[in-house]
C-alpha cells in the first residue's frame, strides 16, 4: 500500500508461526486463571501443598516411589515413542494407536493392587478397546490429525 498512513492496514502472515497464534492466547489465559485461583484460594491450598512437599521429600509413609517414577518414565516414553512411531506412519494416527495400548496396559499394571486373572483381563481389554475407540472417533469421525 505504501509507506504512509495506509501502511498500518497492511496484513502479513508468517505461515511458519501462524499456527501458534491461538495456542499462545489460550496458554496465557490459562496461566492468568491459574494465578487468580492460586491467589483467591491460597488458604485452602497451602495445607495440601505442605503434605505434597512432605511426601516428595520422603517424610510421608504413604508416598509410592515406584508409582511416581514409573508414571513419569512411562509418560515420557509414551510421548517420545508416539512421535517416533508416528513418523514411521505419517498422518495415520498409528503412533497414537500403537503406543496407547502398551501405555495404558503398563500404567494400569503399575496402579492395580491385586493382579488377578480377572483384573489382568479387564486391563488388557481396556488397553485395547479404549485407544481403538478414541483413535477411530478422533481420526475418522472428526478428522483430527493424530501423531
Amino acid at each position: 500500500m505504501g509507506d504512509g498512513f495506509l501502511s498500518m492496514f497492511e496484513v502479513s502472515v508468517s505461515f511458519e508461526q501462524s499456527h501458534l497464534f491461538f495456542p499462545r492466547i489460550i496458554t496465557w489465559a490459562l496461566v492468568l486463571m491459574l494465578g487468580v485461583i492460586l491467589i483467591k484460594h491460597r488458604n485452602a491450598l497451602l495445607p495440601g501443598l505442605k503434605r505434597a512437599g512432605e511426601a516428595v521429600l520422603g517424610k510421608s509413609e504413604e508416598f509410592h516411589w515406584t508409582r511416581f517414577f514409573g508414571t513419569l518414565t512411562l509418560t515420557t516414553a509414551y510421548f517420545y515413542l508416539m512421535y517416533v512411531v508416528g513418523g514411521i506412519f505419517p498422518n495415520t494416527g498409528y503412533g497414537f494407536l500403537f503406543m496407547s495400548v502398551p501405555f495404558i496396559f503398563c500404567l494400569s499394571l503399575l496402579y492395580v493392587d491385586q493382579k488377578t486373572w480377572k483384573n489382568l483381563a479387564i486391563i488388557a481389554a481396556t488397553a485395547v478397546i479404549a485407544p481403538l475407540l478414541v483413535w477411530f472417533m478422533l481420526a475418522h469421525l472428526f478428522g483430527i490429525t493424530l501423531p
